[in-house]
């Protein structure tokens, strides 16, 4: 068994298609087939089942998948080792976040990790909380920024920030106010309410509103904050968002009021797939948060 045996079947894996896994490695397809046929003779089992229009892996090749990652894992992190002992820490570190407080803190941390580690480089991709967590789940990333509640279970978790929950409210409403004083849930409730499409979102803002005999009036469900902010200044509705969403507001045609509510704040953690193998850049990347944290941790 060789190392292109491996990284052909991991291919083909990924791809679930000899034909894409064929592309994507740059060979032709009888070639690929016949290097996976001699892995599954070596080993003696079949590792895929074959149909017209799919592969899947069969029960021993889930299990040859999991060791064929942890040998191509090391075998990375032996490539990376020597060349860091002659030329420095380098690679691609491949990072998620949130919006709201996420790309500044991840700007903060490349600036300064870069001045330690000039040759990284830098995969940075945006989304929701859900989006994030299916990446890192995949593999598409080795580092994220989420937002609280965490799988413990799956990840290993490093708290970073807090801030508060905000209504965003557009100019002519009878909330607005230029002081933008605090604003009471109960103020809130006979207005049209836009909150984070996240779907543990929607049980975290009810629980403010208990007590008030209301449930709040929840007209539309947002995944990124320039829509937050948009729909607000078009008096579609209220938006509710972690207090980041100031950064965007340039004039007076919105208010932002911090929601006056003990549970109302937003925390935010790094987070890593307890079950990857992380690359040396990504543990020395985490390393370097962890000691900025313990300096300074990150409250708004």
């Amino acid at each position: 068994m060789e190392l292109r045996h491996i990284r052909y079947f991991k291919a083909v894996a990924e791809e679930k298609s000899f034909t894409k896994a064929a592309e994507q490695l740059a060979i032709a397809q009888p070639p690929l087939s016949r290097q996976i046929q001699d892995l599954e003779a070596e080993l003696g089992t079949t590792l895929f089942l074959r149909t017209p229009h799919k592969v899947s892996l069969t029960e021993e090749g889930e299990l040859f998948l999991q060791y064929a990652n942890q040998i191509l894992d090391l075998v990375n992190r032996s490539e990376e080792d020597v060349r860091e002992r002659k030329e420095g820490l380098q690679g691609t570190l491949y990072i998620a976040s949130v919006e709201g407080c996420g790309p500044r803190l991840f700007a903060e941390w490349i600036a300064g990790f870069g001045q330690k580690h000039p040759h990284v480089q830098y995969n940075l991709w945006n989304g929701n909380t859900d989006d994030v967590n299916n990446r890192v789940t995949k593999g598409l990333c080795e580092i994220a920024m989420i937002t609280a509640p965490y799988n413990t279970e799956e990840y290993e978790v490093l708290p970073v920030y807090e801030e508060p929950w905000v209504a965003v409210i557009p100019k002519g409403h009878p909330l607005y106010a230029e002081e933008n004083d605090p604003v009471k849930p109960s103020e809130l409730l006979p207005y049209d309410l836009l909150i984070p499409s996240r779907e543990s979102r929607k049980g975290e803002i009810d629980k403010w509103f208990e007590g008030t005999g209301h449930a709040p009036v929840i007209r539309g469900r947002i995944a990124h904050m320039m829509n937050a902010y948009e729909l607000s200044l078009h008096g579609v509705g209220i938006s509710i968002y972690p207090a980041s969403i100031s950064s965007l507001i340039r004039d007076k045609d919105v208010c932002v009021r911090e929601v006056e509510h003990p549970d109302a704040h937003a925390s935010y953690a790094l987070i890593w797939n307890k079950n990857h193998t992380l690359s040396h850049v990504a543990e020395e990347f985490i390393a370097y948060v962890k000691a900025e944290s313990e300096q300074q941790m990150y409250y708004a």
